[in-house]
């Protein structure tokens, strides 16, 4: 009965995140809900959903694992040994944002915070699973662990994605996406 008490919100939050996915397409139609715990990542550029006051659509940790999760393990040259990662598909965090994922040779600069800055085409999120990692093994990821957030590919289950192209757009310790 841990749980319980907060189960309300918890199924509030999850009937909001998949209304933002059903409503995202349709402009002006929705606002992204303001995130009530510490932002994790701020998405700028043109966005349908910003919630900050500054045309930006900020998350926080509620709100990602909020959105539909998914999992997968793959090998990857950071660590020993498969890792299984969790979190939101990037393309679902896109879409909730507001982002027209339809214009083609539009791009992303992820930055980490450590400045560490990657362009990655917006397409590689339509045409792989490619996850906004929160869990690491089913355990937050520390900054230590190169968390919170974390862009992973799955590079197990596309060979062409076992190089040094996608691994650079594997940006860890994630807190930025901006739409160009």
């Amino acid at each position: 009965m841990q749980g319980r008490p907060n189960a309300p919100r918890s199924r509030r939050r999850i009937w909001l995140a998949a209304a933002a996915l059903l409503l995202a397409a349709l402009p002006g139609a929705w606002a992204l809900e303001a995130p009530s715990g510490k932002v994790v990542l701020t998405i700028s550029g043109p966005l349908r959903s910003p919630n900050d006051g500054k045309g930006q659509a900020s998350f926080d940790m509620a709100m990602l694992a909020a959105l539909p999760q998914h999992s997968f393990t793959t090998k990857t040259p950071w660590y020993q040994g498969p890792r299984k990662f969790t979190g939101p598909l990037l393309r679902d965090v896109l879409a909730a944002a507001g982002v027209d994922t339809s214009q083609q040779g539009r791009k992303l600069e992820a930055r980490a915070i450590n400045d560490y800055k990657v362009t990655i085409p917006l397409d590689d999120a339509q045409r792989h699973e490619v996850l906004l990692a929160r869990l690491m093994d089913d355990r937050p990821m520390a900054v230590r662990d190169k968390g919170p957030l974390f862009i992973i590919y799955p590079f197990d289950k596309d060979e062409q994605l076992r190089n040094t192209v996608y691994y650079g757009r594997s940006a860890w310790q994630l807190k930025a996406l901006a739409v160009q």
